[in-house]
């Protein structure tokens, strides 16, 4: 469980970083000012998001041989190293109202859905079917959400524009990429 774990916490804290979703925390951060229930609504909107993909990942690896999943594996990393190197964008010119479900029920139903069919749900859904440790993969990627997007909440916009988004991108494009190369070896 704990390679799982490590593993997840490891890979999704990095795929998060200039992520929609990071955005996202940032400016919900930056407009509301009150980051407990931003980050308990990016909490409880990963968990449930990252169950579900952890389900979906568990299944497939259930359904594909060994080798088909190193193969999977490998390139679902190696295309996560090229995804890297497009950085999200996200329209922080659009308006959140709080006053109809609260800054809690924006960002839990605003993080849920900007988080369904992003990179680090699809790395989820393979580190699920590559580890078979279905909590183990929920908790490390939940957790690593929240290392990624814990801080940039209690900054808000105030440090982002001061981080090499570039560079850091390049960094993480050149992790993946070597996780995708061991994966393809069998590593």
């Amino acid at each position: 469980m704990l390679t799982a774990f490590l593993i997840s916490t490891g890979t999704v804290a990095l795929a998060e970083i200039g992520d929609k979703t990071q955005l996202l925390s940032l400016v919900l951060a930056a407009r509301y000012r009150k980051p407990g229930p931003i980050i308990l609504g990016v909490l409880i909107a990963t968990l449930v998001n990252h169950t579900l993909a952890s389900a979906l990942g568990a299944w497939l690896g259930a359904q594909l041989t060994p080798e088909l999943m190193r193969w999977a594996l490998a390139i679902s990393f190696i295309g996560m190293s090229l995804w890297m190197l497009v950085p999200d964008k996200f329209d922080s010119q659009k308006q959140y109202n709080s006053s109809k479900f609260g800054i809690f029920g924006i960002t839990l139903v605003a993080f849920f859905i900007a988080e369904i069919g992003d990179k680090t749900q699809l790395a989820t859904i393979a580190l699920a079917a590559r580890f078979h440790d279905f909590w183990g993969v929920v908790i490390g990627t939940t957790l690593g959400m929240m290392i990624a997007n814990v801080p940039a909440i209690l900054l808000g916009e105030r440090f982002a524009h001061r981080l090499p988004q570039r560079l850091v991108h390049t960094i993480a494009a050149g992790i993946f990429a070597v996780l995708g190369v061991m994966a393809w070896l069998n590593f």
